[in-house]
């Protein structure tokens, strides 16, 4: 795991704040590192581990707080015999039915410092408005930049020039867990065409309701071919 110290840099300036801080993001880019990160982080700066309640909710053991009024009778359970200022980390909160409520109850009603992430498949930036009604401050997580790619990739092969690992990084892109399948070619193929069908279908089909997946599959494709080049609507519908 490295430190993202990009994103990091930004989110320091409101640790301790009432503003919810949301992290959101394309799946598998990296939120739930990010949690863990901060989290690290403040308790090196002297938070006790006491005061920090994490719940991942894609974790079965939390399957019974999928619902606003369990989540939130569960915390006040848990906060009542905590000293100082909690820290909520809720990962992939969109799961938790009507969350929004028990958040902004949360921030209302306890001294806290809530961290949550949720994935761009059920999470936007307009809906965040609506849901947290401007207490909040967005956090967009992408996957590893050339550097923090650089990073992780010497760690497996030191020796490597940057030439060959500029050339990796085009090929393979940035997805975090590629380093836990060491950069191989054919696993990384693999896995990056199985996360862009799940990304395709599970967030874009199902989000928007969309019944020719055929067509969009082949919209898809002509724009992926077309990206860095000019193309309209009617270039678009003639494919």
């Amino acid at each position: 795991m490295i430190k993202r110290e990009l994103y990091m840099q930004r989110i320091r300036p409101f640790y301790n704040t009432d503003l919810i801080k949301v992290m959101t993001g394309m799946r598998r880019c990296g939120k739930s590192v990010m949690l863990n990160l901060i989290k690290q982080e403040l308790i090196e700066t002297g938070v006790s581990a006491s005061q920090i309640i994490f719940i991942n909710f894609e974790d079965m053991r939390y399957s019974h707080l999928h619902t606003a009024t369990a989540l939130y009778e569960e915390i006040m359970n848990k906060v009542g015999s905590v000293n100082g200022r909690i820290y909520l980390f809720f990962d992939e909160i969109q799961e938790v039915r009507d969350w929004e409520k028990c958040i902004n109850s949360f921030r209302v009603s306890l001294d806290c410092d809530i961290y949550i992430t949720g994935s761009n498949a059920k999470l936007l930036s307009g809906e965040l408005a609506t849901y947290l009604g401007g207490r909040y401050v967005e956090f967009v997580i992408y996957p590893f930049s050339f550097l923090e790619f650089l990073e992780l990739y010497r760690m497996s092969f030191p020796e490597a020039s940057n030439q060959l690992c500029f050339q990796k990084y085009l090929l393979v892109g940035g997805m975090p867990y590629l380093a836990n399948i060491h950069y191989e070619n054919e696993p990384s193929k693999q896995y990056l065409n199985d996360l862009f069908n799940s990304v395709q279908l599970k967030d874009i089909v199902k989000r928007n309701k969309i019944r020719d997946i055929d067509l969009l599959e082949r919209i898809i494709a002509y724009v992926v071919t077309n990206i860095g080049t000019t193309f309209s609507a009617t270039s678009l519908s003639k494919y």
